[in-house]
């Protein structure tokens, strides 16, 4: 699809009530810092209500097979810039954070994102699942994930909520 396509997608789906999201991967071969604010400018434009934002992990079985990944702490910067531009939407921790730094989701946490996603798919899928190497989670249970995460977030100081997700809560 072309980017006003995509766009035109995007206004539909909150045309017709829906949250939208977008987001960028951080350190793909000749990105610049221009093109991240650009992209950081452009999800403010859009109003999105979730914005999914990593590092690039470059994949063995990718035409970017030989890129170098993508820099933690850039991408922790794009996200809390992210944040400061909008306040009230959801900013995933991603896997991706945490494969680069062992803390990563925490850090991720603590640098603007405000949302976590455990891995839950069963393990004998997760394999056909598996969008770069050393992803973390891959041979947890499901339920050994959760409580992972839960204690993680638990140990700097945050709750976790029992609400919808929604950016308004609806």
């Amino acid at each position: 699809m072309n980017f006003e396509n995509r766009l035109r997608c995007l206004e539909d789906l909150k045309t017709l009530g829906y949250e939208v999201g977008t987001g960028c991967l951080v350190g793909l071969p000749e990105q610049t810092t221009e093109s991240l604010a650009n992209d950081i400018l452009f999800f403010k434009s859009i109003n999105a209500d979730m914005v999914g934002i990593g590092p690039f992990i470059s994949n063995p079985n990718t035409p970017l097979k030989d890129e170098k990944n993508g820099d933690f702490y850039l991408a922790l910067k794009v996200m809390a810039l992210t944040r400061i531009m909008l306040p009230d939407i959801n900013i995933p921790a991603t896997t991706a954070m945490e494969t680069l730094n062992p803390n990563g989701r925490i850090i991720a946490l603590q640098s603007g994102a405000n949302v976590v996603m455990p891995n839950i798919t069963s393990s004998g899928y997760r394999e056909k699942y598996e969008i770069y190497p050393n992803k973390i989670c891959m041979n947890e249970k499901p339920e050994d994930c959760r409580l992972c995460i839960e204690n993680k977030i638990k140990s700097i100081g945050r709750t976790i909520s029992t609400k919808r997700g929604y950016r308004g809560n609806r």
